[in-house]
């Protein structure tokens, strides 16, 4: 296998080590492999039945692989929920976005942490402070440099593909203390929308967040990934970058047209 190696004074953010994950007499994972370094984006692209999505859904903890190791900072792993990787600090975001769109944007941002209100009115009566949640919302969308989303209280279902995208992405950077994993976030995006959300993943490496990137898209793969790590067949096959290889390269040893 002909992987990049990365600089050697370096540890992991993100390792899986040999990760197994078998439905019935179906192998989606077999014996998978990953590192997520410090402040890098790391693409992630496969053929359909590479493996792409259960490597990710174990990592964020909706799967749990029949047998291999996963570390977080040299610390291993053992989600049984996707609680439990958002507690350790990672986020992910799926295509599907997972967001309310008869709520707010403040509301979204906080979906399934809000919180209360300090004192008698949040232990007592339980109210939620929504003022705090829309000014740490406003907050985290000006640390990412968003400023398209101006009104915090505006219902997601009257926001764009882009806008939407956005608040699903800003979510995860305000809890994702150590990981931020995303999955096919420019999907279904017009080119202006999409160049925004590449923008927002170049955002989140600068501050020092490391990103996985599982995508289709090659050019965007290939415009904002450090490293691209090329899955097939339920496992890594290669490691490369888009200095040491063009695109038709990778997607040559993407589908085993070319050896790795």
């Amino acid at each position: 296998m002909s992987d990049v190696a990365p600089n050697q004074d370096r540890s992991p953010s993100l390792q899986a080590i040999g990760l197994v994950k078998q439905f019935g007499r179906v192998t989606a994972l077999n014996g998978a492999d990953l590192e997520l370094y410090p402040g890098e984006v790391l693409g992630v692209i496969g053929d359909n039945g590479a493996g792409k999505s259960s490597l990710i859904k174990c990592l964020s903890g909706a799967m749990i692989p029949d047998a291999g190791e996963m570390y977080l900072s040299g610390e291993q792993l053992n989600f049984k929920e996707p609680k439990d990787s958002q507690r350790a600090g990672i986020e992910t975001v799926y295509q599907t976005l997972a967001v309310a769109p008869a709520l707010d944007i403040s509301t979204n941002m906080f979906l399934g942490r809000e919180r209360r209100r300090a004192g008698v009115l949040g232990s007592v009566l339980r109210m939620v402070d929504k003022p705090g949640m829309r000014r740490d919302a406003k907050q985290a969308l000006d640390d990412l440099g968003i400023g398209t989303l101006q009104d915090i209280t505006q219902a997601v279902e009257t926001l764009s593909g882009g806008q939407r995208q956005a608040v699903a992405v800003a979510r995860a950077a305000a809890f994702g203390s150590k990981v931020v994993i995303l999955d096919e976030p420019t999907a279904a995006l017009g080119v202006r929308e999409s160049g925004q959300v590449l923008q927002l993943i170049r955002d989140l490496r600068d501050r020092g967040l490391p990103v996985i990137l599982i995508s289709h898209n090659m050019p965007h793969v290939f415009e904002v990934a450090d490293r691209i790590h090329i899955q097939r067949l339920g496992r890594r096959v290669a490691v490369v970058t888009p200095e040491s290889h063009t695109m038709a390269e990778a997607v040559a040893i993407m589908t085993g047209a070319a050896a790795a």
